[in-house]
């Protein structure tokens, strides 16, 4: 083995899977995408996440036994002390998938299991934006809401492994817009990817007027509301170009946006005042201008101490972060494990 340890991290989504090989402060020395191809079924999904280790590890020239531990991050419901995807609405038709003892049997090596949003926290708090936090608040903005919560180092799963689904606290009690859950008034149903291209095909049905959303958003958009993960963004971020470009309807979309992020955060920053509030995904790619409308209504909502202390930020790693933080979770637990030893 290398004189240092070295894990492997997987983060398995929807339509692909990354997977690298991370030095024990975070670095990644490899990383590799391959199809998820979940409608081919579980066992093949498993044997892809096989397949991504061993491609991750030897395009960093390396061996298996040059590896301490492996973590995988997964979408989904899940039971993380368990290690098992159950039902996990992006990865159909897969159901009770013992992920974990899989990953685990294949390379003999101790594996860590995650679910996805707790993991890209992890990979912030340890190696990106939330490095030498205290407690860090993670939201990943994209076709949905993900969230993570790290405090003193403690992912917080919850007893069933439901913490931190922050994307589903509740932010509008009356009348409140349906979230994809089928709850209505939920923090997704109005900031998330999806609920931006929502908002603006219903104010451009509702109105004549000359935004360049009209101009810019293909006819079929408008007369459908058929909801696709890749095209969704595409258009969400016609929004914010347009927005940028100074178009006053889609100014007001982003700005509500902006308003509905800031008080899931106050919320958050209520319950355990943070050091760090991070945003992540497509969104952040605007510009610090979005940053700024947040921290703005942070300011105007949460308590003075919270709202001058508490650091607003974008995440850094992008879309490595899952991968990332995956393997600092098969790193805290080597960690853990050597202590057991002293």
């Amino acid at each position: 083995m290398s004189h240092k340890p070295l894990f492997v991290g997987v983060d398995v989504g929807g339509q692909s899977i990354k997977a690298g090989v991370v030095t024990d402060v975070g670095h990644p020395l490899s990383c590799i995408d391959l199809p998820t191809e979940a409608d081919q079924g579980q066992e093949h999904g498993l044997e892809q996440m096989a397949r991504a280790v061993e491609k991750a590890v030897a395009t960093a020239q390396l061996t298996l036994a040059d590896l301490a531990g492996i973590g995988v991050a997964t979408p989904g419901t899940m039971d993380i002390h368990f290690g098992v995807i159950l039902d996990p609405p992006n990865l159909k038709p897969w159901k009770n998938v013992p992920v974990r003892q899989f990953i685990q049997e294949r390379f003999h090596l101790p594996t860590a299991f995650q679910n996805d949003a707790n993991a890209a926290a992890f990979g912030e708090y340890w190696a990106g934006a939330g490095r030498g936090s205290r407690s860090l608040v993670l939201f990943t903005l994209g076709t949905g809401i993900g969230c993570g919560i790290i405090v003193n180092d403690l992912i917080i799963e919850g007893v069933h492994s439901h913490g931190a689904e922050v994307g589903h606290i509740v932010i509008q009690m009356e009348n409140g817009r349906m979230c994809g859950c089928g709850q209505p008034g939920h923090l997704e149903a109005y900031a998330s990817a999806r609920a931006v291209v929502k908002r603006a095909k219903e104010a451009l049905r509702a109105n004549n007027d000359t935004s360049l959303l009209r101009q810019q958003l293909p006819a079929d958009a408008l007369a459908t509301d058929e909801e696709e993960e890749t095209r969704e963004a595409r258009w969400c971020s016609l929004v914010f170009s347009a927005a940028v470009a100074g178009d006053i309807l889609a100014e007001r979309l982003v700005d509500q946006t902006a308003y509905a992020l800031a008080i899931g955060a106050v919320n958050m920053m209520h319950t355990i005042d943070p050091d760090t509030v991070l945003f992540g995904g497509g969104m952040i790619s605007t510009g610090d201008w979005f940053l700024e409308r947040i921290q703005h209504y942070i300011r105007k909502h949460a308590f003075p101490v919270p709202a001058a202390k508490a650091r607003i930020a974008y995440a850094e790693l992008g879309g490595s972060a899952g991968y990332i933080g995956a393997a600092g979770c098969a790193h805290r637990a080597w960690l853990r494990s050597q202590r057991a030893f002293e």
